[in-house]
């Protein structure tokens, strides 16, 4: 019988359980290995990492792992030197990934810097303007009225 899906295509609209599950697996053994270990690459001396997401493959063969460099600006390092350094040490850190995690395949590494943090502090500046903050006062001052209703 043909599962109904709400989709046209049949194809699952997000990550399954499965792929979650294996990938927050995967962050918090990236996460010790990056603390642990001392990495050969250059670009990588003295960096402090954070693996904030990790999104596998629906084979569990791959994982892009999104990282954000801590400090990078001011010990005058660039991000996009610090992910090709990551991405040259993957398969190092794939071996040591395969000792500490229990899982049938160790997934191919691609790290990818993480926007997510400057898109928060972009936000975050524009909700200190204070012509946005005009507008949500209004819009607070208006929902407060439809409470007392």
């Amino acid at each position: 019988m043909k599962r109904h899906t709400d989709n046209k295509k049949g194809a699952p609209a997000g990550p399954s359980q499965r792929q979650l599950r294996a990938g927050e697996l995967i962050r918090h053994a990236l996460v010790e290995i990056l603390r642990e270990e001392e990495l050969a690459d250059e670009a990588l001396h003295n960096v402090s990492v954070t693996v904030s997401e990790v999104r596998m493959s629906p084979d569990l063969k791959h994982a892009i792992c999104f990282v954000e460099p801590l400090g990078a600006g001011l010990t005058g390092q660039d991000t996009t030197d610090i992910i090709k350094g990551l991405n040259r040490v993957s398969k190092f850190l794939r071996g040591r990934l395969g000792r500490s995690i229990d899982m049938k395949f160790t997934p191919d590494l691609k790290f990818i810097h993480d926007e997510s943090f400057g898109t928060a502090a972009y936000m975050d500046k524009l909700f200190l303007d204070p012509k946005v903050q005009q507008d949500t006062r209004r819009l607070s001052d208006v929902l407060d009225e439809e409470d007392e209703d």
